[in-house]
């Protein structure tokens, strides 16, 4: 299996244990790890059976006042951004992820912010036989779940799990 993390985590695969489909076939990714899974799917000549996409990165419902935001704050104290950013990750909020911490960079939150799920690359995907699954959280704190379910609903099969927060 191949694993993509999410921005500023690493090694946090084992987060997903209890969904993750642990063979050679498979390419899974969180958050932003959601997005170079996507790629990597698109890219692989070799077989994949199923794409997993836990809180994919989802910000295309959002407008550039937002994202601007992000990118100051994330400029002007980029400490303070991912304290932040890592207290609204986390649900539910007893959860201890030091482990999983990293710094990313600026450019790494700007491809996130400004990435565009596309009809055309889902369909690319299920047409190489990929099965697609997508996990998303009621309580995500990060991302408009239910925007992103609004869009991965045409396409795929989406676990929206009630009780679970971007880290599900």
């Amino acid at each position: 299996m191949k694993f993509f993390s999410g921005f500023c985590f690493q090694n946090e695969e084992e987060l997903f244990d209890n969904f993750l489909i642990k063979t050679d076939f498979c390419a899974a990714g969180f958050s932003y790890g959601a997005i170079k899974a996507l790629k990597y799917t698109l890219e692989q000549n070799k077989r994949i059976d199923t794409l997993q996409l836990f809180s994919p990165a989802f910000f295309q419902d959002r407008d550039e006042k937002f994202k601007k935001l992000q990118i100051i704050s994330y400029r002007k104290d980029k400490y303070r951004y991912l304290k932040n950013f890592y207290k609204n990750a986390i649900y539910p909020k007893d959860l201890n992820i030091d482990k999983y911490k990293k710094e990313d960079s600026l450019e790494d939150l700007k491809i996130l912010l400004y990435h565009k799920w596309k009809k055309e690359d889902i369909e690319k995907v299920l047409q190489k036989g990929v099965k697609i699954e997508v996990y998303l959280g009621k309580k995500d704190s990060i991302i408009h779940s239910i925007k992103a379910l609004e869009f991965f609903k045409e396409f795929t099969e989406v676990y929206f799990i009630n009780n679970g927060g971007h880290l599900l």
